[in-house]
Parts: structure tokens; C-alpha cells; sequence
């Protein structure tokens, strides 16, 4: 019918990707079963950040059969990826997740039931009752975390994990939240979360299993020099709202 616009779908997923070529396709398959089997409607967005290899070919390969949409953010950085998708967003709810599939898939129905229950936003965490690591990390990576999680508690609360890679929201909360977001890598978790106290928003943490990946694009020395740095700019940014 000439001007109809369909309905959005329940859920936009984000998925931020950069390089991903020789696991987003094992991530997209993974998650149209999942999601399948729950039986819910989920457009995935995928946010190609940057890649100079065969990502967004194998993105486009999967394409056939599920609803994905792939758009290009010029802006480096994760925190610019995750923005970028969830301003492109229209469904009612919208999350963002790994490429590496970190977090169980498990998590998904779990955080939309406590949206269900009036959440506005709940996010995976690995600091909480009942949470455990698949595959411990590092002894440099574990330490620069704590010591990283000590200095955002004073912008984000009561929370225990902020970089935890899956999130997900009342999307009409997240866009003019997200619309407002500064940092571009990987400590935008923390401005975002941030932000949510400031509006007084609770924020549910559910307990996951996670799995480190070997392969992951995070540098304990390079990001989280950046990431401590970061922290000093959210504290500047935060301090007229």
C-alpha cells in the first residue's frame, strides 16, 4: 500500500563490528537460532566500524532469510558503533551485544522479561550473585578491571559491572540517552550508565557466564590507558546536568 510504513519489530539488536570476518558469521547464526526458537521478531543492526576485511561481505551473506541491516559509522570507536546503531534504531526496545557472543545467548529472554516486569534498562554482569567466568582472564586484565570498576563507581552507583558487553533498554529511553553520549571507545559504558543515574533510572544487573575471548580487540595497556582517561571526561561532562 502506497505510503503504509510497517510496524517496527519488538527488539533492534546492535551488534558493533570491526574486522569480525572469521567469527560474525558463526554470531549471526548463533543468534537467528536463538531467536527463532524464542519465537520473538529481532532485527539485527550491524555497525561496521572501520573494517578493511571480508566483514561486512560475510554480514551480507547471512542477510538472506533474516532481518539484519548493516550501516557504516565513520566515527572509531566502539562507544561510537553502539551510538550509531541505537540512533538508527525503531523498535520499542533496543540492546547492543559483542560480536564474540561473550555473554550467553541466555541473557536475551531474561533481560526482556525484566523489561516485562518495568525495567527500563538491564544489562549482563559478572560481578553480581550467581555470575562466574567460562574461562578465567588474565591476571593484568582482571586487575586493571578492579581497579577500573573502583574509580566508575562514583559516576555510576551501585552497579558492578559496566563493561560487560550486552545491554538492553526501553528504546524510548535509550535514543535521547544515547543522543547525548560524548565518548567514542570503550568507557562510553560508563557515561552511559552515568547518564541513566542522573534520570534516576534503575538499572537491573543479571548474573551471566561469561567467556573471555582470546581474540578480542581489547588492549588492557592501550584501551585501558584510554579508558582511565576517559573517565576524567565523563566527570566533565556530566558536571551541568
Amino acid at each position: 500500500m502506497p505510503g503504509f510504513t510497517p510496524p517496527p519489530v519488538p527488539v533492534d539488536l546492535v551488534i558493533p563490528v570491526l574486522n569480525e570476518e572469521l567469527r560474525i558469521g558463526r554470531t549471526l547464526t548463533a543468534l537467528a537460532a536463538h531467536v527463532a526458537a524464542g519465537g520473538l521478531p529481532v532485527r539485527l543492526i550491524v555497525v561496521d566500524n572501520g573494517s578493511v576485511d571480508a566483514t561486512v561481505s560475510v554480514v551480507e551473506r547471512h542477510c538472506r532469510g533474516m532481518d539484519i541491516e548493516v550501516i557504516s559509522c565513520r566515527q572509531r570507536g566502539k562507544g561510537a558503533a553502539v551510538r550509531a546503531g541505537v540512533l538508527h534504531s525503531r523498535a520499542p526496545r533496543v540492546g547492543f551485544c559483542d560480536a564474540d557472543l561473550s555473554t550467553p545467548l541466555s541473557t536475551f529472554a531474561t533481560a526482556l522479561s525484566l523489561l516485562d516486569d518495568g525495567y527500563q534498562a538491564v544489562i549482563a554482569s559478572r560481578r553480581v550473585a550467581g555470575a562466574s567466568y567460562q574461562v578465567r582472564q588474565p591476571i593484568v586484565r582482571r586487575a586493571g578491571s578492579q581497579a577500573f570498576s573502583l574509580v566508575a563507581g562514583s559516576l555510576v552507583g551501585p552497579i558492578r559491572d559496566t563493561q560487560c558487553g550486552f545491554k538492553l533498554f526501553d528504546g524510548e529511553l535509550a535514543r535521547p540517552v544515547f543522543a547525548d553520549l560524548q565518548l567514542h571507545g570503550f568507557a562510553f559504558d560508563v557515561e552511559l550508565l552515568a547518564r541513566l543515574r542522573r534520570r534516576g533510572v534503575e538499572v537491573a544487573e543479571v548474573a551471566v557466564a561469561w567467556t573471555d575471548d582470546a581474540d578480542s580487540t581489547f588492549s588492557p595497556v592501550r584501551d585501558g590507558y584510554e579508558a582511565f582517561r576517559d573517565l576524567r571526561q565523563i566527570r566533565r561532562a556530566l558536571r551541568h546536568v
